[in-house]
């Protein structure tokens, strides 16, 4: 996973949305980069490519090892016989990110790529295929081989890991119980880490208004996540709450705290996307490979326009790089 001579593998995300198109246009814009690898439809990723330029030529190859410096290299995972239509839910275009995938995280797990950079998805696409998951998270965790896995979004302002992820508030209620407090904290100190940051200070989030209140809103606080910060304090980790959700984030970004474990999906996204979609970038944790993803969804509204932008999808690149050589630095010390 560490070795740099790796290629980094990008899916291409759902082929009706921008994926491919930001997956060419980060190709353009830094045609000197380390090697990577597209995995995907190549008549999808041709089809953005013609759009762009008429004369870039793919590298389609059928292998990782195959992957040549400076060229657009395809490793096919799917072939529909005609791109899906721009804009629009298909069961085709869901099987065919979902493909894009599984692939990329065989491959990851036998070490023949360094991550996966993962472009975005449509939740709908993959449930009219059938595909029995919400979204990549749900898919890393079941085929990725961990035991548990957390959602890091983070830019250069503050980072946030997830308590409970894809669901309703009142599941994610009930999800967020003790073992799941212990491991958020526990993969946000490691996923912080990882970013550099040595010993990281660790927030965790209430989840009733004003933290509970000392009970009177809600007693989540004191029964559940008070306890499991006492017992992360005595493993020995940096961390301290539960702190107001409203106001913890702006305590993170000005420099109070190195990472805020939030309990459900809007309370951390919202504060990360409210900065800037173009700086934010998702790290999934605890798998025992790399894997990064721009902050924002397929833009079906704009697809097929030429007009996206790839700077969340190149900061999740880099990223990847950051992990890899983060990963390298521990293997030496």
């Amino acid at each position: 996973m560490s070795d740099p001579t790796l290629p980094l593998a990008v899916t291409m995300g759902d082929p009706a949305g921008i994926g491919p198109e930001i997956i060419v246009k980060m190709h353009q814009r830094r045609p000197g980069q380390s090697r990577w690898l597209v995995l995907g439809d190549p008549g999808c990723i041709s089809r953005a490519a013609h759009l762009l330029d008429p004369a870039l030529i793919l590298n389609i190859i059928t292998a990782p090892e195959a992957a040549e410096a400076e060229r657009l290299n395809v490793l096919e995972t799917s072939h529909l016989a005609v791109p899906p239509p721009f804009g629009q839910v298909t069961a085709e275009a869901g099987r065919a990110a979902y493909d894009a995938i599984v692939a990329a995280i065989g491959l990851a797990r036998t070490g023949r790529v360094a991550g996966i950079v993962t472009a975005p998805i449509h939740k709908e696409a993959l449930a009219v295929a059938g595909i029995p998951y919400p979204g990549h998270t749900e898919i890393l965790a079941d085929l990725g081989g961990a035991d548990r896995v957390a959602m890091m979004l983070a830019n250069d302002e503050i980072r946030t890991v997830l308590v409970t992820i894809h669901c309703s508030l009142a599941e994610a209620i009930r999800r967020a119980d003790y073992p799941a407090q212990m491991a958020a904290i526990q993969l946000a100190h490691q996923g912080a880490v990882a970013l550099g940051i040595a010993k990281p200070r660790i927030a965790v989030a209430g989840l009733n208004p004003h933290a509970g209140e000392g009970g009177l809103f809600g007693d989540e606080e004191v029964r559940i996540i008070a306890p499991a910060i006492a017992a992360s304090r005595a493993k020995g980790l940096d961390v301290s709450g539960p702190w107001p959700g409203d106001t913890v984030f702006m305590q993170a970004r000005q420099g109070r705290f190195d990472v805020v474990v939030a309990q459900y999906h809007d309370q951390g996204l919202i504060p990360v996307k409210y900065l800037g979609l173009e700086k934010g970038v998702n790290i999934t944790l605890g798998l025992p490979f790399i894997r990064t993803s721009p902050d924002h969804g397929t833009a079906f509204d704009i697809a097929g326009r030429g007009i996206a932008d790839p700077s969340s999808l190149e900061t999740a690149f880099d990223y990847a790089l950051q992990l890899q050589a983060s990963l390298r630095g521990n293997e030496h010390a």
